[in-house]
Parts: C-alpha cells; structure tokens; sequence
C-alpha cells in the first residue's frame, strides 16, 4: 500500500548481519585468541563465550567443560608438529631429540599451551599421533615395552615443563639485562656459600648458573634421556 506524504517516513531497518554458528572450532580458535594474547590464567568457559559474542551456557552443547577445553588446545597446537620421516632404527635416537625438539618449538608457538598440558593425557587425535611417532621411534631403538611406555609419559612431561618454565619467565616482563644481572647475583651468593657446609655447591657456583637461558639445558636433558633409554634398549642400564 502507498504511503499517505502526511505520513511520517519510517527509518529503515537496520540489516542484522546473521551470526556464524556455534561450532567447536570456533570455541577453540576463540580460546586459542584469549590463550596467546592473556596467559592460560585468562581461560575461562565465560571469558571465551564474551569472545563470541554469546553466553557460557551455549558453549556447553559443544565442550563438555574447561578440561575438555584443555585437551581441544593441545590438540589445536599438537596439528602443528612436523612428525618427520618413519622410524629408522638406525637413527632412531637423533629422530627422536628432533621429535623433542619440534615439540618444543610448538609449545613456544602457542605460550600457555604448556600449561594446559601439564597433568593431561592427551585423547587427541592430533596428540594421540605424535604419541605414536614416539613409541614408534622407541620400538624401532628397541626399547623395552615398559619403558617405552613410561618414557612416552617423561618426554612430554620433560618438554612441557621447560616451555612451561620459559612461558612463566616470560610473563616476569624481565629484559636480557635483567636476567643476566640475576644470573651474576646467583652465582656470586653459590660462590659465597660456607664452604663447610655447601662446598659443592660453592666450587661450581660458575657451572651451575651457565646455560641457565636458551636451548642448551634443553639439549642436555635431552641427550640424558635419549642415552638412557639407548642404555636400556642394549641393556646395558
């Protein structure tokens, strides 16, 4: 029906844009976002709900809770790794350092994933097959099964607790200048120490407190328990 030109002219609607559905993907990209930006301390199943513009209650119809949310993090930053070649028995041990290296290098993509893993047994898909690249590289060292079982829990557990530690230095806001001047006033309180009492600890104050940043640590713990599981394989341990 024509409008009367007495009448007055209505404002025109404004055009809703329709919002994207509520998907799981979704909900971790979002927490994902939150995760990076604001530390794992910022998770919350409200926090990611505020991220999508909808209430925490319909988060619910797709993650179960915040420890299902956990595992869907580390299994978003599991997908990142690069597995590498098969298992080859004779270079079984340096396949694996580099499996302990990619890993890392994941983690320190995604800060505060390493959080989020701590504690968890990862059900993922994408965390169930980097678990199988591990015991793959493992059995094809020959390791025993026990301990092919139990080193596929140390070595994340190992990894996860350096990216951990970096995550928590990190977040300390401290500069290169800063970390550098803790290290010399930690070395020179070991150096001081009775010599009575700490006599160890005061004679190598100086190798205690070196490669105390970067990868070099990380190295050494990996060399220890790519080592040991060798000395178990040809059981030697």
């Amino acid at each position: 029906m024509t409008q009367s030109p007495w009448q007055p002219i209505s404002p025109a609607k404004p055009v809703r844009t329709p919002k994207a559905p509520l998907t799981r993907d979704r909900i971790v990209d979002a927490a994902m976002r939150v995760l990076v930006d604001q530390g794992y301390d910022a998770i919350s199943m409200r926090k990611i709900a505020q991220e999508l513009g909808t209430g925490p209650a319909s988060l619910y119809a797709h993650v179960a809770n915040k420890r299902e949310l956990d595992q869907l993090l580390v299994d978003r930053a599991a997908e990142q790794m690069n597995l590498g070649d098969e298992p080859d028995p004779a270079r079984w041990q340096e396949q694996l350092k580099e499996t302990m290296r990619e890993l890392l290098r994941v983690l320190r993509a995604n800060p505060g994933v390493a959080r989020a893993a701590i504690g968890q047994v990862p059900l993922g898909e994408a965390a169930l097959r980097s678990t199988e690249r591990i015991l793959g590289l493992l059995k094809a060292g020959n390791v025993p099964d026990q301990a092919a079982a139990w080193a596929v829990d140390l070595i994340p557990l190992y990894v996860t607790a350096v990216a951990f530690e970096e995550t928590i230095q990190g977040a300390s806001g401290w500069s290169e200048d800063d970390l550098e001047r803790y290290i010399t006033e930690l070395r020179t309180y070991f150096a001081s120490l009775p010599a009575d009492r700490f006599p160890l600890t005061m004679a190598l104050a100086t190798s205690l407190t070196t490669g105390a940043t970067g990868d070099e640590r990380f190295e050494f713990g990996i060399t220890v328990i790519t080592a040991g599981l060798a000395a178990l394989a040809s059981g030697t341990a």
